[in-house]
């Protein structure tokens, strides 16, 4: 789809391409059994603006944001008579030496703005309305490290599309018609073992990276006996064409309980392409020559969700 195309589309999507923010919450949910804790989070999801919009007005330069993404499992207790193309639950990639698991997510809340109290109390309203129709199975509070670093140190999402680049590799496009404007997304939590990235000198964690540390310029490895991070997450197809996705990462932690992670979040117009980069990782290109930065950062979860446009979004209301 070419740029003009975007520019004339009448769907208005949720804030995948949202600019980077100093604090977020990741939230994952699962919905309870029964039909009416169904009809319960259709009937919440489908009001979220109207939530966003009473907290976010207390301070508009706060730029609250919230993405709700609905798992496989989800969309299909919500009786909805067709399904986007590509949604499918999250599949465990099992590595030569690491493991990319999969974990359960029926809503994926993704919560942002400038500050984190608005992030709070949009939550806490949030849960207040699902009551006990779902259960929390995960809870994430990151937030913005210096000039968007992750805990490892290196400047994170550099890679990132931007303008109309941004929305043709995040959102569905005439290809999918019906869920044109929506995106998909992978959510996976990473836990680092800092102690022992610590015990690397910095330039052998700039070969693992792909990039230098101190001013974030990209290396030229393709020489290198291994590829880095950067290269194995580079997409490209069989007729040279760069496949992008757009991450919101995050780092997280508790440093009283030796927690220091990054919470990874990648939207994209074709999951294909964050499951191929994801087996590059895990699996390795060439087969054996996975991602060293495994070695260091442990995937704990793993789930795939679909972003709907804010029209299809608010049309899943029960009494729609």
């Amino acid at each position: 789809m070419d740029d003009q195309t975007w520019a004339r589309t009448p769907i208005e999507p949720q804030s995948a391409n949202a600019p980077l923010s100093t604090a977020a919450i990741f939230l994952v949910v699962t919905i309870t059994d029964g039909a009416e804790a169904a009809t319960t989070a259709r009937g919440v999801i489908s009001d979220l603006g109207g939530l966003v919009r009473t907290v976010g007005f207390r301070d508009l330069a706060g730029h609250l944001s919230c993405n709700v993404g609905i798992g496989a499992a989800a969309w299909q207790r919500f009786e909805q008579q067709s399904k986007p193309a590509q949604l499918d639950r999250f599949h465990a990639i099992p590595g030569f030496a690491h493991t990319a698991p999969a974990t359960p997510g029926d809503l994926l809340f993704h919560i942002r703005a400038e500050r984190a109290d608005q992030c709070f109390e949009l939550e806490r309203l949030l849960l207040g309305k699902l009551g006990t129709a779902v259960t929390v199975v995960d809870e994430v509070q990151g937030f913005r490290y210096f000039d968007s670093r992750d805990l490892l140190g290196f400047v994170d999402g550099t890679e990132n599309p931007t303008g109309a680049s941004m929305m043709q590799s995040s959102l569905i496009g005439d290809e999918d018609q019906e869920f044109s404007g929506g995106s998909y997304v992978v959510v996976q939590k990473y836990l680092h073992d800092l102690t022992a990235w610590a015990t690397l000198s910095t330039e052998q964690q700039e070969a693992i990276i792909g990039r230098t540390k101190a001013d974030n310029v990209e290396l030229d490895d393709d020489d290198a006996p291994r590829k880095s991070h950067k290269a194995l997450n580079t997409i490209v197809d069989e007729n040279g064409v760069e496949h992008d996705i757009l991450r919101d990462n995050m780092p997280f932690g508790r440093p009283g309980q030796g927690e220091f992670g990054t919470y990874f979040i990648g939207y994209a117009r074709n999951l294909w392409v964050i499951d191929h980069m994801l087996r590059r990782m895990f699996i390795g290109d060439p087969v054996g020559d996975y991602d060293r930065i495994l070695d260091f950062s442990t995937a704990v979860t793993g789930s795939t969700y679909f972003v709907p446009s804010n029209d299809l979004l608010e049309s899943l209301a029960p009494d729609a």
